[in-house]
């Protein structure tokens, strides 16, 4: 995209986080701001790419795992441009009955992804903050499509660690928990600072100039997003995995090349009894 492209109330010249997601995939919905600052993190860290499409691929199996336990609604926090894998193909193909809802507060995402999604009936995309449970549990177009009496699989693929502590993450990640009726399920990716503390600290700072920070926590505080849901097998793991199971590991995916980025991304999927 270019700048005249912008919708009103976007500003092209402040790099944007999602869109800068969307440049990693090898997607076209991104401005220069967000591509200059996309390669100074590349040059930081180059595997970001592979991660990002690696993380496309953990939320295919996810999707298809809870189908298998028989969920049917999804709601898909900072759900992100639309790209490969979503939510609903992976979803519908299984089960054409699922309705899934996906929310993102930036305006270029949510008219690209109203734009794209075909399913009206079964499927929306809402713009709101997902740090605001109340009102997104609340959103007309969500309570629409989705009956949190029963089951509902929350997914926060990757947007936690855009979140900074002064919103309080665990607070209001424990209010969908609150909200979820038995055989319900959490599912998260997080990058974590365990692993590549320098250069994690460098994307830190890089991610200053964009509109959202970059906060990755420890696995310590990243399982805390659980609560008291119980952990799907193998638990809480990192992205440095082998022979750990499917839905976490997909065999026949190549390992990351370089291990201490594999160890940066934690993944994991609770249900709620």
């Amino acid at each position: 995209m270019d700048a005249e492209s912008a919708p009103p109330g976007v500003d092209p010249t402040v790099p944007n986080a999602a869109r800068m997601y969307d440049y990693f995939l090898g997607g076209k919905d991104h401005f220069q701001a967000d591509r200059d600052l996309a390669e100074l993190v590349l040059s930081v860290l180059p595997e970001t790419k592979v991660g990002t499409r690696e993380n496309r691929k953990v939320i295919g199996r996810f999707v298809e795992y809870l189908v298998q336990q028989g969920v049917r609604q999804f709601l898909d926090l900072g759900s992100g441009l639309p790209a490969q894998q979503n939510v609903h193909e992976v979803a519908l193909r299984l089960a054409p009955e699922t309705r899934v809802v996906y929310i993102d507060r930036d305006p270029v995402v949510c008219a690209h992804g109203r734009a794209l999604l075909a399913e009206p009936e079964r499927v929306a995309m809402v713009q709101g903050d997902a740090a605001r449970p109340s009102e997104i549990l609340s959103h007309p177009e969500v309570t629409k499509l989705l009956d949190f009496e029963q089951p509902v699989a929350v997914l926060m693929m990757f947007i936690l660690h855009l979140v900074p502590d002064s919103d309080d993450p665990q607070g209001f990640v424990a209010a969908y928990r609150e909200a979820l009726a038995p055989g319900s399920y959490l599912a998260l990716s997080h990058v974590g600072s365990d692993a590549a503390p320098e250069r994690v600290a460098q994307v830190s700072k890089l991610y200053g100039q964009a509109n959202a920070p970059f906060c990755p926590r420890t696995g310590t505080e990243i399982g805390r997003f659980f609560g008291d849901l119980e952990l799907v097998p193998p638990g809480l793991v990192t992205g440095d995995m082998e022979d750990v199971g499917w839905p976490f590991a997909d065999p026949e995916t190549q390992p990351f090349v370089d291990r201490e980025m594999a160890r940066m991304a934690y993944l994991g999927i609770a249900r709620k009894t």
